[in-house]
This record gives C-alpha cells, structure tokens and sequence, in this order.
C-alpha cells in the first residue's frame, strides 16, 4: 500500500509539471507573464553564455529589471536540444537556425510570440512563436597578430596561403562549425548544393596540420591559443575587446561569408516557463536589442536602430554573404551533410 501510495504521489507531481508547461503562453497578458516569471524566480538557459552576443548584458538587464536570477550551461545547439528532452531545470536556449526543423519535428518546444511580434519579420520567426530570431551576423575571422607573422587574412584564398591554424570548434554538433564549412563551399566555387569545394579545402587543411580542434572559446583566445579563429561577427568583436593583452584584425572574408542567426527556442519540459517567455520578451526589447548590438550583432526587429557607435563592421563588407534564410531548407539539409562528412571524413584525421 505504501509503494502504491508513493506512486500515486510521483504520477501526480509528474501531472502537475507538465500542467505547467502545457499553458498556451500566447493567451497571457504581458502583465500576467510578468507576475507568474516573478513567482517561478529563476530561468536557466542553455547554450547563452554571458560572453556570446553580450548576453551577459541581457541576463543583468533581466534580473535588474524584474528580480529573476539566471543560470547558463554552455553547449553545443544539439546539445541544447538533448537537454530539452531530458532536464525539465532548462528553460530557454539559442539554437542555429539548422537545428530548428529538430527542434519541431521532435516536438520540444513551446511558443511565445513576445509583444514585439509585429516587429520581427517571418523569416525570423516561426508559428506560435515556437522560434523567434533575435539578431543576425556573418562569418568572422579574429586573427592575432602578435601570434602569427603572416599578413591578417581578409578571405579564405588568404587563408589557404597562411601557415596558421584555424579554431572553428565543434562542427559535428555545433552550428558555428557547421557554417564555417559552409562558407568556404562559397569561397572555393561551391553552394549549398555542392559542398565539395569545401571538403577538398578542409581536407587539405586537416593534412597540413592547420586545423585546432579546440572550441574557440574566450578563455582560450585570452591564453593565447587561439592563432586564427573563425566564428560569427557578434562574438569577436567582444572578444577582441575582452582580450587587451593581443593586438587583433577582424575581418569579414570577402569571397565566403554565411549571414545567419540564432533562434530563441522555450522548452516545452519547463518547469519556469513563464520565466522562459520574459526573458525571450526582454530580448526583443529595446534594451535586449541594444545589448545584442553591443556584442556587434544585427539586431533583427525592424523597428529597433541600432546606434552607429555599437556597428562592428562596415555595412559594406556585409555585401557578399550568403543569407542562410533564402533557402532554410537547403541549408538545413547542407548542416546534416556537413555534420556526417566532417565526423567520418576530419575527425579521424585530426586524431593521427
């Protein structure tokens, strides 16, 4: 009787947490959010560490402005997704847009549309609000000049004729990785549909030794591991700033470059989803918007702009990426082939 009687207990507990995350959040006012968010305390994300797009500045606009604390755990966006299904103590995570389909198809997450729908346009946003774009960037190279002797690169031809290595981190699992590979099928005469060019340059890149299988993290850069890396426009601008001890060059390549962004997804197991929802909400903020810009992203409502003193780059040299949104779908397809390519074909190269 007593183990039935505990059973009982556990299935009704059980009821109740997936009551909670069953509430449509779209049918709350923004006040009614607000007050539930303050109840529950606490979001915890995965995959938005403080050094990522400034979310740091976001996190302590957050817990300033409505009293919620926040806990991140860094990880890939596969591995953000893997913890929604498992740890129903993760609320809110920044996936690459390549991992969205996953995200719907395996059912995992649950919407919220923010008071600023209106404001974001449908390429960033998807039904219910079930994935929202905050900010957008290209790829990016930070190249430390005082490790290395030869000239900056500007594009991946220059690239080729170095003789640095390339940190791109984790390209198996991550969508940093993945649009790195992508980019230079570009460069090198490639699409999305043709992926080659890119696996003949990496293959020759994983021979001559060049390539860093580290993640390309701020703590490495700040140690002075890191000789060239390759990432997005929103983090090396932070970066470079975080690290006054090296003398950098940060360039957009000009003959590969991938736009994209990340999307803000709410797991459908939280157990704060109220929490979840204002922090998405004070991410397309006008104070989230700025602090992504900070970081030297592109924030994406149409209504918000940005203040020419946070701009990273030159509009101009934005001129020549390849928006990975024109054809999601090809490019979501152009991740998987990537991810299985790179895992059977560099993988074990790197690991003689």
């Amino acid at each position: 009787m007593k183990k039935l009687l505990c059973l009982l207990l556990a299935a009704t507990m059980m009821l109740t947490a997936f009551a909670a995350v069953a509430e449509d959040l779209n049918s709350y006012t923004l006040d009614e959010i607000i007050a539930k968010a303050q109840e529950e305390g606490h979001v915890d994300s995965v995959g938005m560490p403080d050094t990522w797009a400034n979310w740091g500045g976001s996190w302590k606009g957050l817990t300033e402005t409505y009293g919620i604390a926040h806990d991140d755990q860094d990880m890939s966006s596969a591995e953000e997704l893997n913890m929604f299904k498992n740890d129903p103590t993760r609320d809110i995570g920044d996936i690459g847009t390549g991992f969205i389909q996953t995200a719907l198809d395996e059912d995992l997450v649950q919407g919220y549309k923010t008071s600023y729908w209106d404001s974001v346009p449908e390429w960033a946003k998807g039904e219910d609000g079930k994935w929202m774009i905050a900010y957008t960037g290209c790829t990016a190279f930070i190249y430390n000049n005082d490790l290395c002797s030869d000239p900056a690169p500007t594009s991946w031809a220059d690239v080729k004729n170095g003789s640095y290595k390339l940190t791109i981190g984790d390209v198996v699992g991550g969508a940093t990785g993945q649009g790195v590979v992508i980019a230079t099928a570009f460069a090198f005469g490639g699409d999305l549909n043709n992926l080659q060019p890119a696996y003949d340059f990496w293959t020759e890149m994983a021979k001559a030794g060049r390539i860093d299988s580290g993640d390309i993290l701020l703590a490495r850069i700040q140690a002075g591991e890191v000789q060239c890396g390759v990432t997005w426009s929103w983090n090396v601008k932070q970066y470079s700033e975080d690290t006054p001890a090296y003398k950098f060059t940060l360039a957009i390549p000009s003959d590969g470059s991938v736009m994209t962004g990340y999307a803000s997804v709410i797991s459908k197991n939280s157990d704060t989803p109220f929490a979840a929802a204002l922090a998405r909400e004070y991410i397309f903020s006008d104070a989230g918007q700025t602090n992504l810009a900070i970081s030297g992203a592109l924030p994406t409502r149409t209504d918000f702009v940005v203040p020419d003193e946070y701009k990273a780059f030159d509009p101009s040299t934005y001129a020549n990426a390849v928006s990975s949104f024109s054809d999601a779908e090809a490019y979501t397809a152009a991740c998987v082939e990537v991810s299985e390519w790179w895992n059977d074909n560099i993988i074990p190269l790197l690991s003689k």
